[in-house]
Order: C-alpha cells, then structure tokens, then sequence
C-alpha cells in the first residue's frame, strides 16, 4: 500500500512539473507578448506625437495661406476700384474732347 501511495505521489509530482514546466513556458510567452505590445504603443504614441505637430503645422500654414489669400482679394478689390475710376476719368475726357 506504502509503496502504491509512493507511486501515486511521484505520478502526482511528475505531472506538477509539467504543469510547471507548462507555465513557466506561458509565462515567458506572455512576457514576450509584452514586451511587443509595450514596444508597439510606445511607437503609436510617437507616431501619434508626430501626426499631432504636423496637424498643428499644417493649421498655421493653412492660417497663413487663408491671410494672404484675404489679404489678395482686398488688394485685388482696391486696384479694381481704381481701374473703375481711370477708367470713367479717360471716358469723361474723351467725351469732353
């Protein structure tokens, strides 16, 4: 009977090793695992740091071109006024002629 208990036990012993051995092996994957996530949303978040100072980047050359542009018009509107006025004086003198 001791000796039927004995080999019980070292069956017992033997398959808690292997289950060990089993998540020592899970332990290390996951650790991989880790590892890489960790590594993959370091580079997200630079990623994403760098797409947020283009976007701020592109905002002000945006901003800058929209100035000039509405700077452009005003000045557009002002010499068009004065083509208007010439032209009108050179039709009063040719008509005063």
């Amino acid at each position: 009977d001791a000796n039927r208990q004995i080999s019980d036990l070292k069956f017992k012993l033997a398959k808690s090793e292997q289950e060990i051995t089993a998540l020592e092996q899970n332990v290390i994957r996951l650790e991989g695992q880790v590892a890489r996530y960790k590594t993959a949303a370091e580079n997200a978040e630079r990623v994403e740091d760098e797409l947020k100072a283009e976007k701020r980047k592109l905002q002000r050359e945006l901003r800058s071109a929209l100035d000039k542009t509405e700077e452009l018009e005003v000045s557009n509107s002002h010499l068009v006024k004065r083509l208007e006025k010439m032209k009108a004086n050179r039709s009063a003198l040719l008509s005063q002629q």
